[in-house]
């Protein structure tokens, strides 16, 4: 593969992901069984948008880069989410079109505009996080903060008309938020702790 390609592939291949982001949401919404209600659950989540940004930025070594691409991916993300919102699966050909349209389009220009402008930052900020050791610490600790925050305002304010996977699925997410935050802070530490004892060996 020539480097033109490879290049190309590598810029696309987030924005690819932000499509499937993007459809993730409206497809689980389409079947009422376990499985889609939790992943409905996980991917309706403004952190996991956020989480998807901020992980496109951390992979680009270009602060350029990681804010254009995190914008650009979330906002693609936004169109195919309202795009396919409306599509059915239980039609004769397969596909129903809904007749909020205009809902859509409103959803679009609404959602897709704070999505490209709040991606960049948010892509930045993931950038940042690729700093080692201590530096870069708070910023790497930034999803699992936003998603423990926002799992628990939704457990705290909707939970009644949730459901039980949907409230189990919150949970789980909680815990995956705190595990990550200190298995981040204990990669800290004994980075810190294992340097300092090789140059007290070598001293």
């Amino acid at each position: 593969m020539d480097f033109p390609r490879a290049r190309a592939a590598s810029l696309a291949a987030p924005l690819g992901v932000g499509l499937a982001l993007g459809l993730l949401g409206p497809i689980s919404e389409k079947w009422d069984n376990p499985v889609s209600v939790a992943v409905n659950a996980v991917f309706s989540g403004g952190w996991s948008w956020a989480c998807y940004a901020f992980l496109v930025g951390y992979f680009r070594r270009s602060k350029i880069e990681a804010a254009l691409l995190a914008s650009f991916g979330l906002a693609i993300g936004v169109v195919a989410y309202y795009l396919f919102k409306n599509i059915g699966v239980a039609a004769p050909n397969g596909m129903e079109v809904g007749a909020s349209g205009g809902g859509s389009l409103s959803g679009i220009m609404v959602w897709g505009t704070l999505a490209f402008v709040f991606g960049a930052p948010v892509g930045f900020l993931g950038n940042l996080a690729r700093v080692p050791g201590v530096g870069g610490l708070f910023f790497r600790l930034l999803i699992p903060l936003v998603a423990f925050y926002e799992t628990s305002m939704r457990l705290t304010e909707e939970s009644r008309g949730a459901g039980p996977v949907v409230e189990i699925t919150w949970n789980a997410v909680r815990f995956g938020a705190v595990a990550v935050a200190l298995a981040l802070v204990g990669h800290v530490i004994w980075n810190w702790w294992h340097s300092r004892r090789t140059r007290s060996l070598e001293a």
